[in-house]
């Protein structure tokens, strides 16, 4: 009897059967040896007007119909750990950590839509007739600390809401939740096409307490498979533990064809030669943050001057930054910010210091502002405030000094306040540009 792994859907053979079953429109995926697999219910309708697929990333002015390309996260990048202690997953398969939308520069959005930041994932599943692909992802997309569940509640609402193929307006008679599992299953299905493991095996690198390898090795045994493009590797104090593939998309998540392009906006801090590829339950777990690295500037220019991120520095370290909302992370990646310069006459002079002019900021959420103390961009914000600084730091009427409850851990966010109260951590807030 075939496995529900067997049974998985192999993107790189994806085609679509539109069936009517009890109200629902389902597309039905076929391996390559056609034995049957998981439906993965969802509407079709929508896509059949995509006839023209275009490529991501590659195409200038940006289509209209963002329904059908992907925008602005063209690049999805596939990402996977090795997990040692603890250990998670098979030992003889990576795991997945998700499927993230990039900018196709090494920016990320993230968290695009509160409204359906769903906290009930595997009851989403089960009630869509994916039951199969609910326990692929319990063997195969794990957390290494707290719950699964959690973990795809994350992975969805931080970065499945921010790829513009699956936003409601792209269905018709849209049914809440309903796109979902494409995210899920589309994911999974692409990892099953890319097994690490089983590459790396094939060129003779397996997982050892003794034996090292090289990135070059590394390297060319992944991009080999990977179009001849190079992955991401990701290294902690030596050891392998990372594997992110680049792709852009032609057409929509749902129906477009993934082609594996070069990386972006990253760069591996692995050794030359000496990387430890350590088996599971070795006893060794080099240490991994919660979710992808902090996206760092690639230019210099005026401070608080077009787009940029805003850090944050608490006890003289930088501890994240903020996201879209103007909350703070600590542990995802920064949201860019622009700057509007505002005219003297239209700004309120007792909230500039000398060293930096008025501006206002705004992020994809929308105009930043103070709302009850506290920092906030986004619909609510009727009236962006004015901001200054003293240079790199953001100030508030004339105040550098900004606080929060606690520093916020793991993928908890923190709320930003302008007045101290009961609030016991100070913050400073830092600029770096695009």
């Amino acid at each position: 009897m075939d496995t529900i792994i067997d049974r998985l859907p192999s993107l790189r053979t994806l085609r679509n059967i539109a069936l009517s079953t009890l109200g629902f429109t389902q597309q039905i995926l076929e391996s390559s040896d056609n034995r049957p697999i998981i439906p993965a219910p969802h509407h079709l309708e929508p896509y059949a007007t995509c006839s023209n697929p275009q490529l991501s990333c590659h195409v200038n002015p940006i289509p209209d119909n963002l329904c059908c390309f992907n925008h602005p996260g063209g690049a999805l990048l596939q990402t996977q750990f090795w997990d040692t202690h603890p250990v998670t997953g098979p030992q003889d398969s990576w795991t997945i950590h998700g499927l993230w939308p990039d900018n196709c520069d090494g920016t990320y959005e993230a968290n695009c839509d509160d409204e359906r930041a769903y906290r009930n994932i595997s009851a989403i599943l089960k009630s869509s007739g994916a039951n199969g692909l609910l326990d692929f992802m319990q063997e195969y997309w794990v957390s290494d600390s707290g719950s699964s569940e959690h973990f795809w509640e994350h992975e969805w609402s931080k970065h499945g809401t921010c790829i513009s193929t699956l936003r409601p307006e792209c269905y018709g008679d849209y049914q809440p939740t309903e796109e979902v599992p494409i995210f899920f299953n589309r994911t999974a299905g692409l990892f099953k096409s890319l097994p690490t493991y089983e590459w790396l095996s094939d060129a003779g690198i397996v997982p050892s307490s003794r034996t090292t390898y090289s990135t070059a090795q590394i390297q060319a045994a992944l991009a080999a498979k990977h179009g001849g493009r190079d992955v991401y590797l990701g290294c902690r104090s030596g050891q392998l533990n990372e594997v992110w593939y680049f792709f852009n998309v032609a057409g929509s998540l749902q129906t477009g064809s993934f082609e594996p392009s070069e990386v972006v906006g990253v760069s591996s801090k692995c050794p030359a030669t000496g990387i430890k590829y350590l088996p599971k339950g070795s006893g060794v777990q080099p240490t991994r943050t919660a979710t992808e690295p902090v996206p760092l500037p690639t230019s210099t220019g005026p401070a608080f001057s077009g787009k940029g991120y805003l850090n944050v520095f608490t006890g003289g370290n930088q501890k994240g930054c903020l996201i879209g909302a103007g909350k703070w992370y600590t542990t995802g990646s920064c949201a860019s910010f622009t700057t509007s310069p505002v005219s003297s006459e239209h700004s309120e002079a007792k909230h500039v210091k000398r060293g930096g002019g008025a501006f206002t900021l705004k992020s994809r959420k929308g105009d930043c502002g103070i709302v009850k103390g506290a920092l906030t961009c986004g619909n609510s914000v009727r009236h962006p405030s004015t901001f200054s600084s003293d240079g790199k730091m953001l100030m508030f009427e004339r105040n550098r000094t900004f606080y929060a409850d606690a520093v916020p851990r793991g993928w908890k966010q923190g709320t930003v306040y302008t007045e101290a109260g009961d609030h016991s951590t100070n913050l400073s807030i830092e600029w770096r540009n695009l």
